[in-house]
């Protein structure tokens, strides 16, 4: 039997087991509130890890040049960031081909806190007071299913209203709000807007939770594919209803598939930033009431981006998935690690690793020759006798389709140049006579050309090819000219 004593202190233990109290509560929290805020800003969610580890790099560097060296950690920026990763605060994904880190939902409710706990502290105002009241007010109307009361409420709401109506139709005059109970609904609607980017950061791990537990039943394969599947689709049709987080995502949704909400919005912030109350108000809470449109659009598209890389990945490991070889990338994966878990106790900073400069050869003892047909080999029909078929290759006619004219053609290029050193190749094929016209005897006179030396002038030439049965075509190539063999030798 737990007593009361026990009870709370197991609650309070499971609480700081949560990634975000153990961040506040290590000894290094500062600097890791103090990077991780300056890092990763609302107009840069994702920083790439190379930025990532430049920038932490540099803050390092300029902690440790200010005193504070006692106080940091040791290890290099690189180190610390695979830290954060494994304690839950940074997430690794890739993103437009890029791997990039993002801040986890832990990460963002502790950089609220720290925030929240070194600015202003949070007072007990109207403003607070009155969202807790409308917030009770619409829960008892949902909850109350009492047709009578429900419209005795909004007779009794219709009757004010009428009032204020006739009041400022009578008057023409709206009552001012002070400036100090203007100043704590800002507030208060800045506490509020300051949990949207957590709670659109669990929604999106959320999906990438039900991402990593699909993958890993379809690669365990010990259930079907489509049992697999429809468990999926039904978790992610029921996780905006599961979570509080899930909630606010689909209530964020109903007002971004709305233009004109977003419109109205857009345009009331305009008027409270207009109004003279926000010049008490800090630069950057101006700058985020200014922002908090942006911070839901944000939010959205983080989770969309998921949504989207969560079915990607899952139709790849459907349509590739093969078991056997998924057991085989295990089993590397395994002895890879257990390699390393050997080597790294016993290997020195800076050390070299020889690498693997060849695959291994399999060590086979007997290799399959032969089908598995118990017929003997038969060898192939002989060849038939035909009269017909002989062909007298040493007739004019045979002779004609055969190929390049070597001989003739070099004499012809000899005669063509006449002691020049330079000859160019499509002038001396048109000047040729047609039986040494034919388009394959081009091919042997740019054969003689390459052989002498052979360069190119930039140009396209053009040449008119006759075959032996009277037929032109005209050819085109890259224009070339080659160097006699005379001239080379002088």
């Amino acid at each position: 039997m737990i007593n009361r004593a026990e009870g709370a202190y197991l609650g309070a233990v499971r609480a700081f087991q949560n990634p975000m109290l153990d961040l506040l509560h290590k000894r290094h929290a500062p600097l890791v509130v103090s990077v991780l805020s300056a890092c990763f800003t609302a107009e840069r969610p994702n920083v790439s890890v190379a930025d990532a580890h430049t920038q932490i790099g540099d803050a390092l560097d300029q902690l440790r040049a200010a005193g504070y060296d006692e106080s940091l950690p040791i290890g290099t920026s690189r180190d610390l960031c695979r830290q954060w990763a494994d304690a839950g605060w940074l997430m690794r994904q890739v993103v437009d081909d890029v791997e990039v880190y993002r801040l986890s939902a832990h990460a963002v409710d502790a950089l609220d806190v720290a925030g929240r706990a070194g600015g202003a502290r949070a007072r007990v105002s109207q403003s607070r007071v009155r969202t807790m009241l409308d917030a009770v007010e619409r829960l008892a109307q949902d909850a109350d299913p009492d047709a009578l009361v429900r419209m005795a409420r909004l007779d009794a709401e219709i009757r004010r209203l009428q009032q204020e109506l006739d009041r400022i139709q009578r008057t023409g005059a709206v009552e001012e709000v002070d400036d100090e109970q203007l100043l704590e609904e800002a507030e208060n609607l800045l506490h509020l807007a300051r949990e949207l980017p957590a709670d659109f950061a669990r929604v999106a791990e959320s999906i990438k939770s039900m991402q990593r537990d699909v993958v890993t039943a379809l690669r365990q394969d010990e259930r079907p594919t489509g049992e697999v599947l429809r468990e999926y689709l039904e978790r992610a049709q029921h996780v905006m209803e599961a979570t509080s987080e899930g909630r606010a995502f689909a209530g964020a949704l109903r007002l971004i598939g709305d233009p004109q909400r977003l419109d109205g919005l857009s345009n009331q912030l305009d008027v409270v930033l207009r109004h003279r109350f926000t010049g008490r108000l800090a630069p950057q809470q101006r700058t985020e009431l200014r922002e908090i449109g942006h911070r839901i659009e944000q939010g959205l598209d983080l989770v969309f981006t998921t949504q989207r890389e969560a079915s990607y990945v899952i139709t790849a490991q459907v349509r590739n998935h093969d078991p056997l070889r998924d057991r085989q990338v295990d089993d590397l994966l395994r002895d890879v690690m257990t390699g390393l878990q050997t080597w790294m106790p016993e290997s020195r900073r800076g050390q070299s690793v020889d690498p693997l400069r060849r695959l291994p050869v399999a060590e086979v003892d007997h290799l399959r020759q032969t089908a598995g047909d118990l017929r003997p080999a038969q060898p192939p029909a002989p060849l038939e006798d035909r009269d017909d078929a002989v062909v007298d290759v040493t007739s004019d006619e045979a002779r004609a389709w055969g190929g390049p004219h070597y001989a003739e053609l070099d004499r012809h290029l000899v005669t063509l140049a006449d002691g020049r050193s330079i000859v160019d190749v499509a002038v001396a094929f048109n000047a040729a006579p047609e039986a040494l016209r034919r388009p394959v005897d081009l091919l042997g006179l740019l054969e003689l050309a390459d052989n002498q030396g052979m360069e190119e002038t930039d140009e396209l030439a053009f040449v008119d090819a006759v075959r032996p049965d009277g037929t032109r075509r005209r050819l085109a190539f890259g224009g070339v000219t080659t160097r006699m063999k005379e001239a080379v030798d002088e």
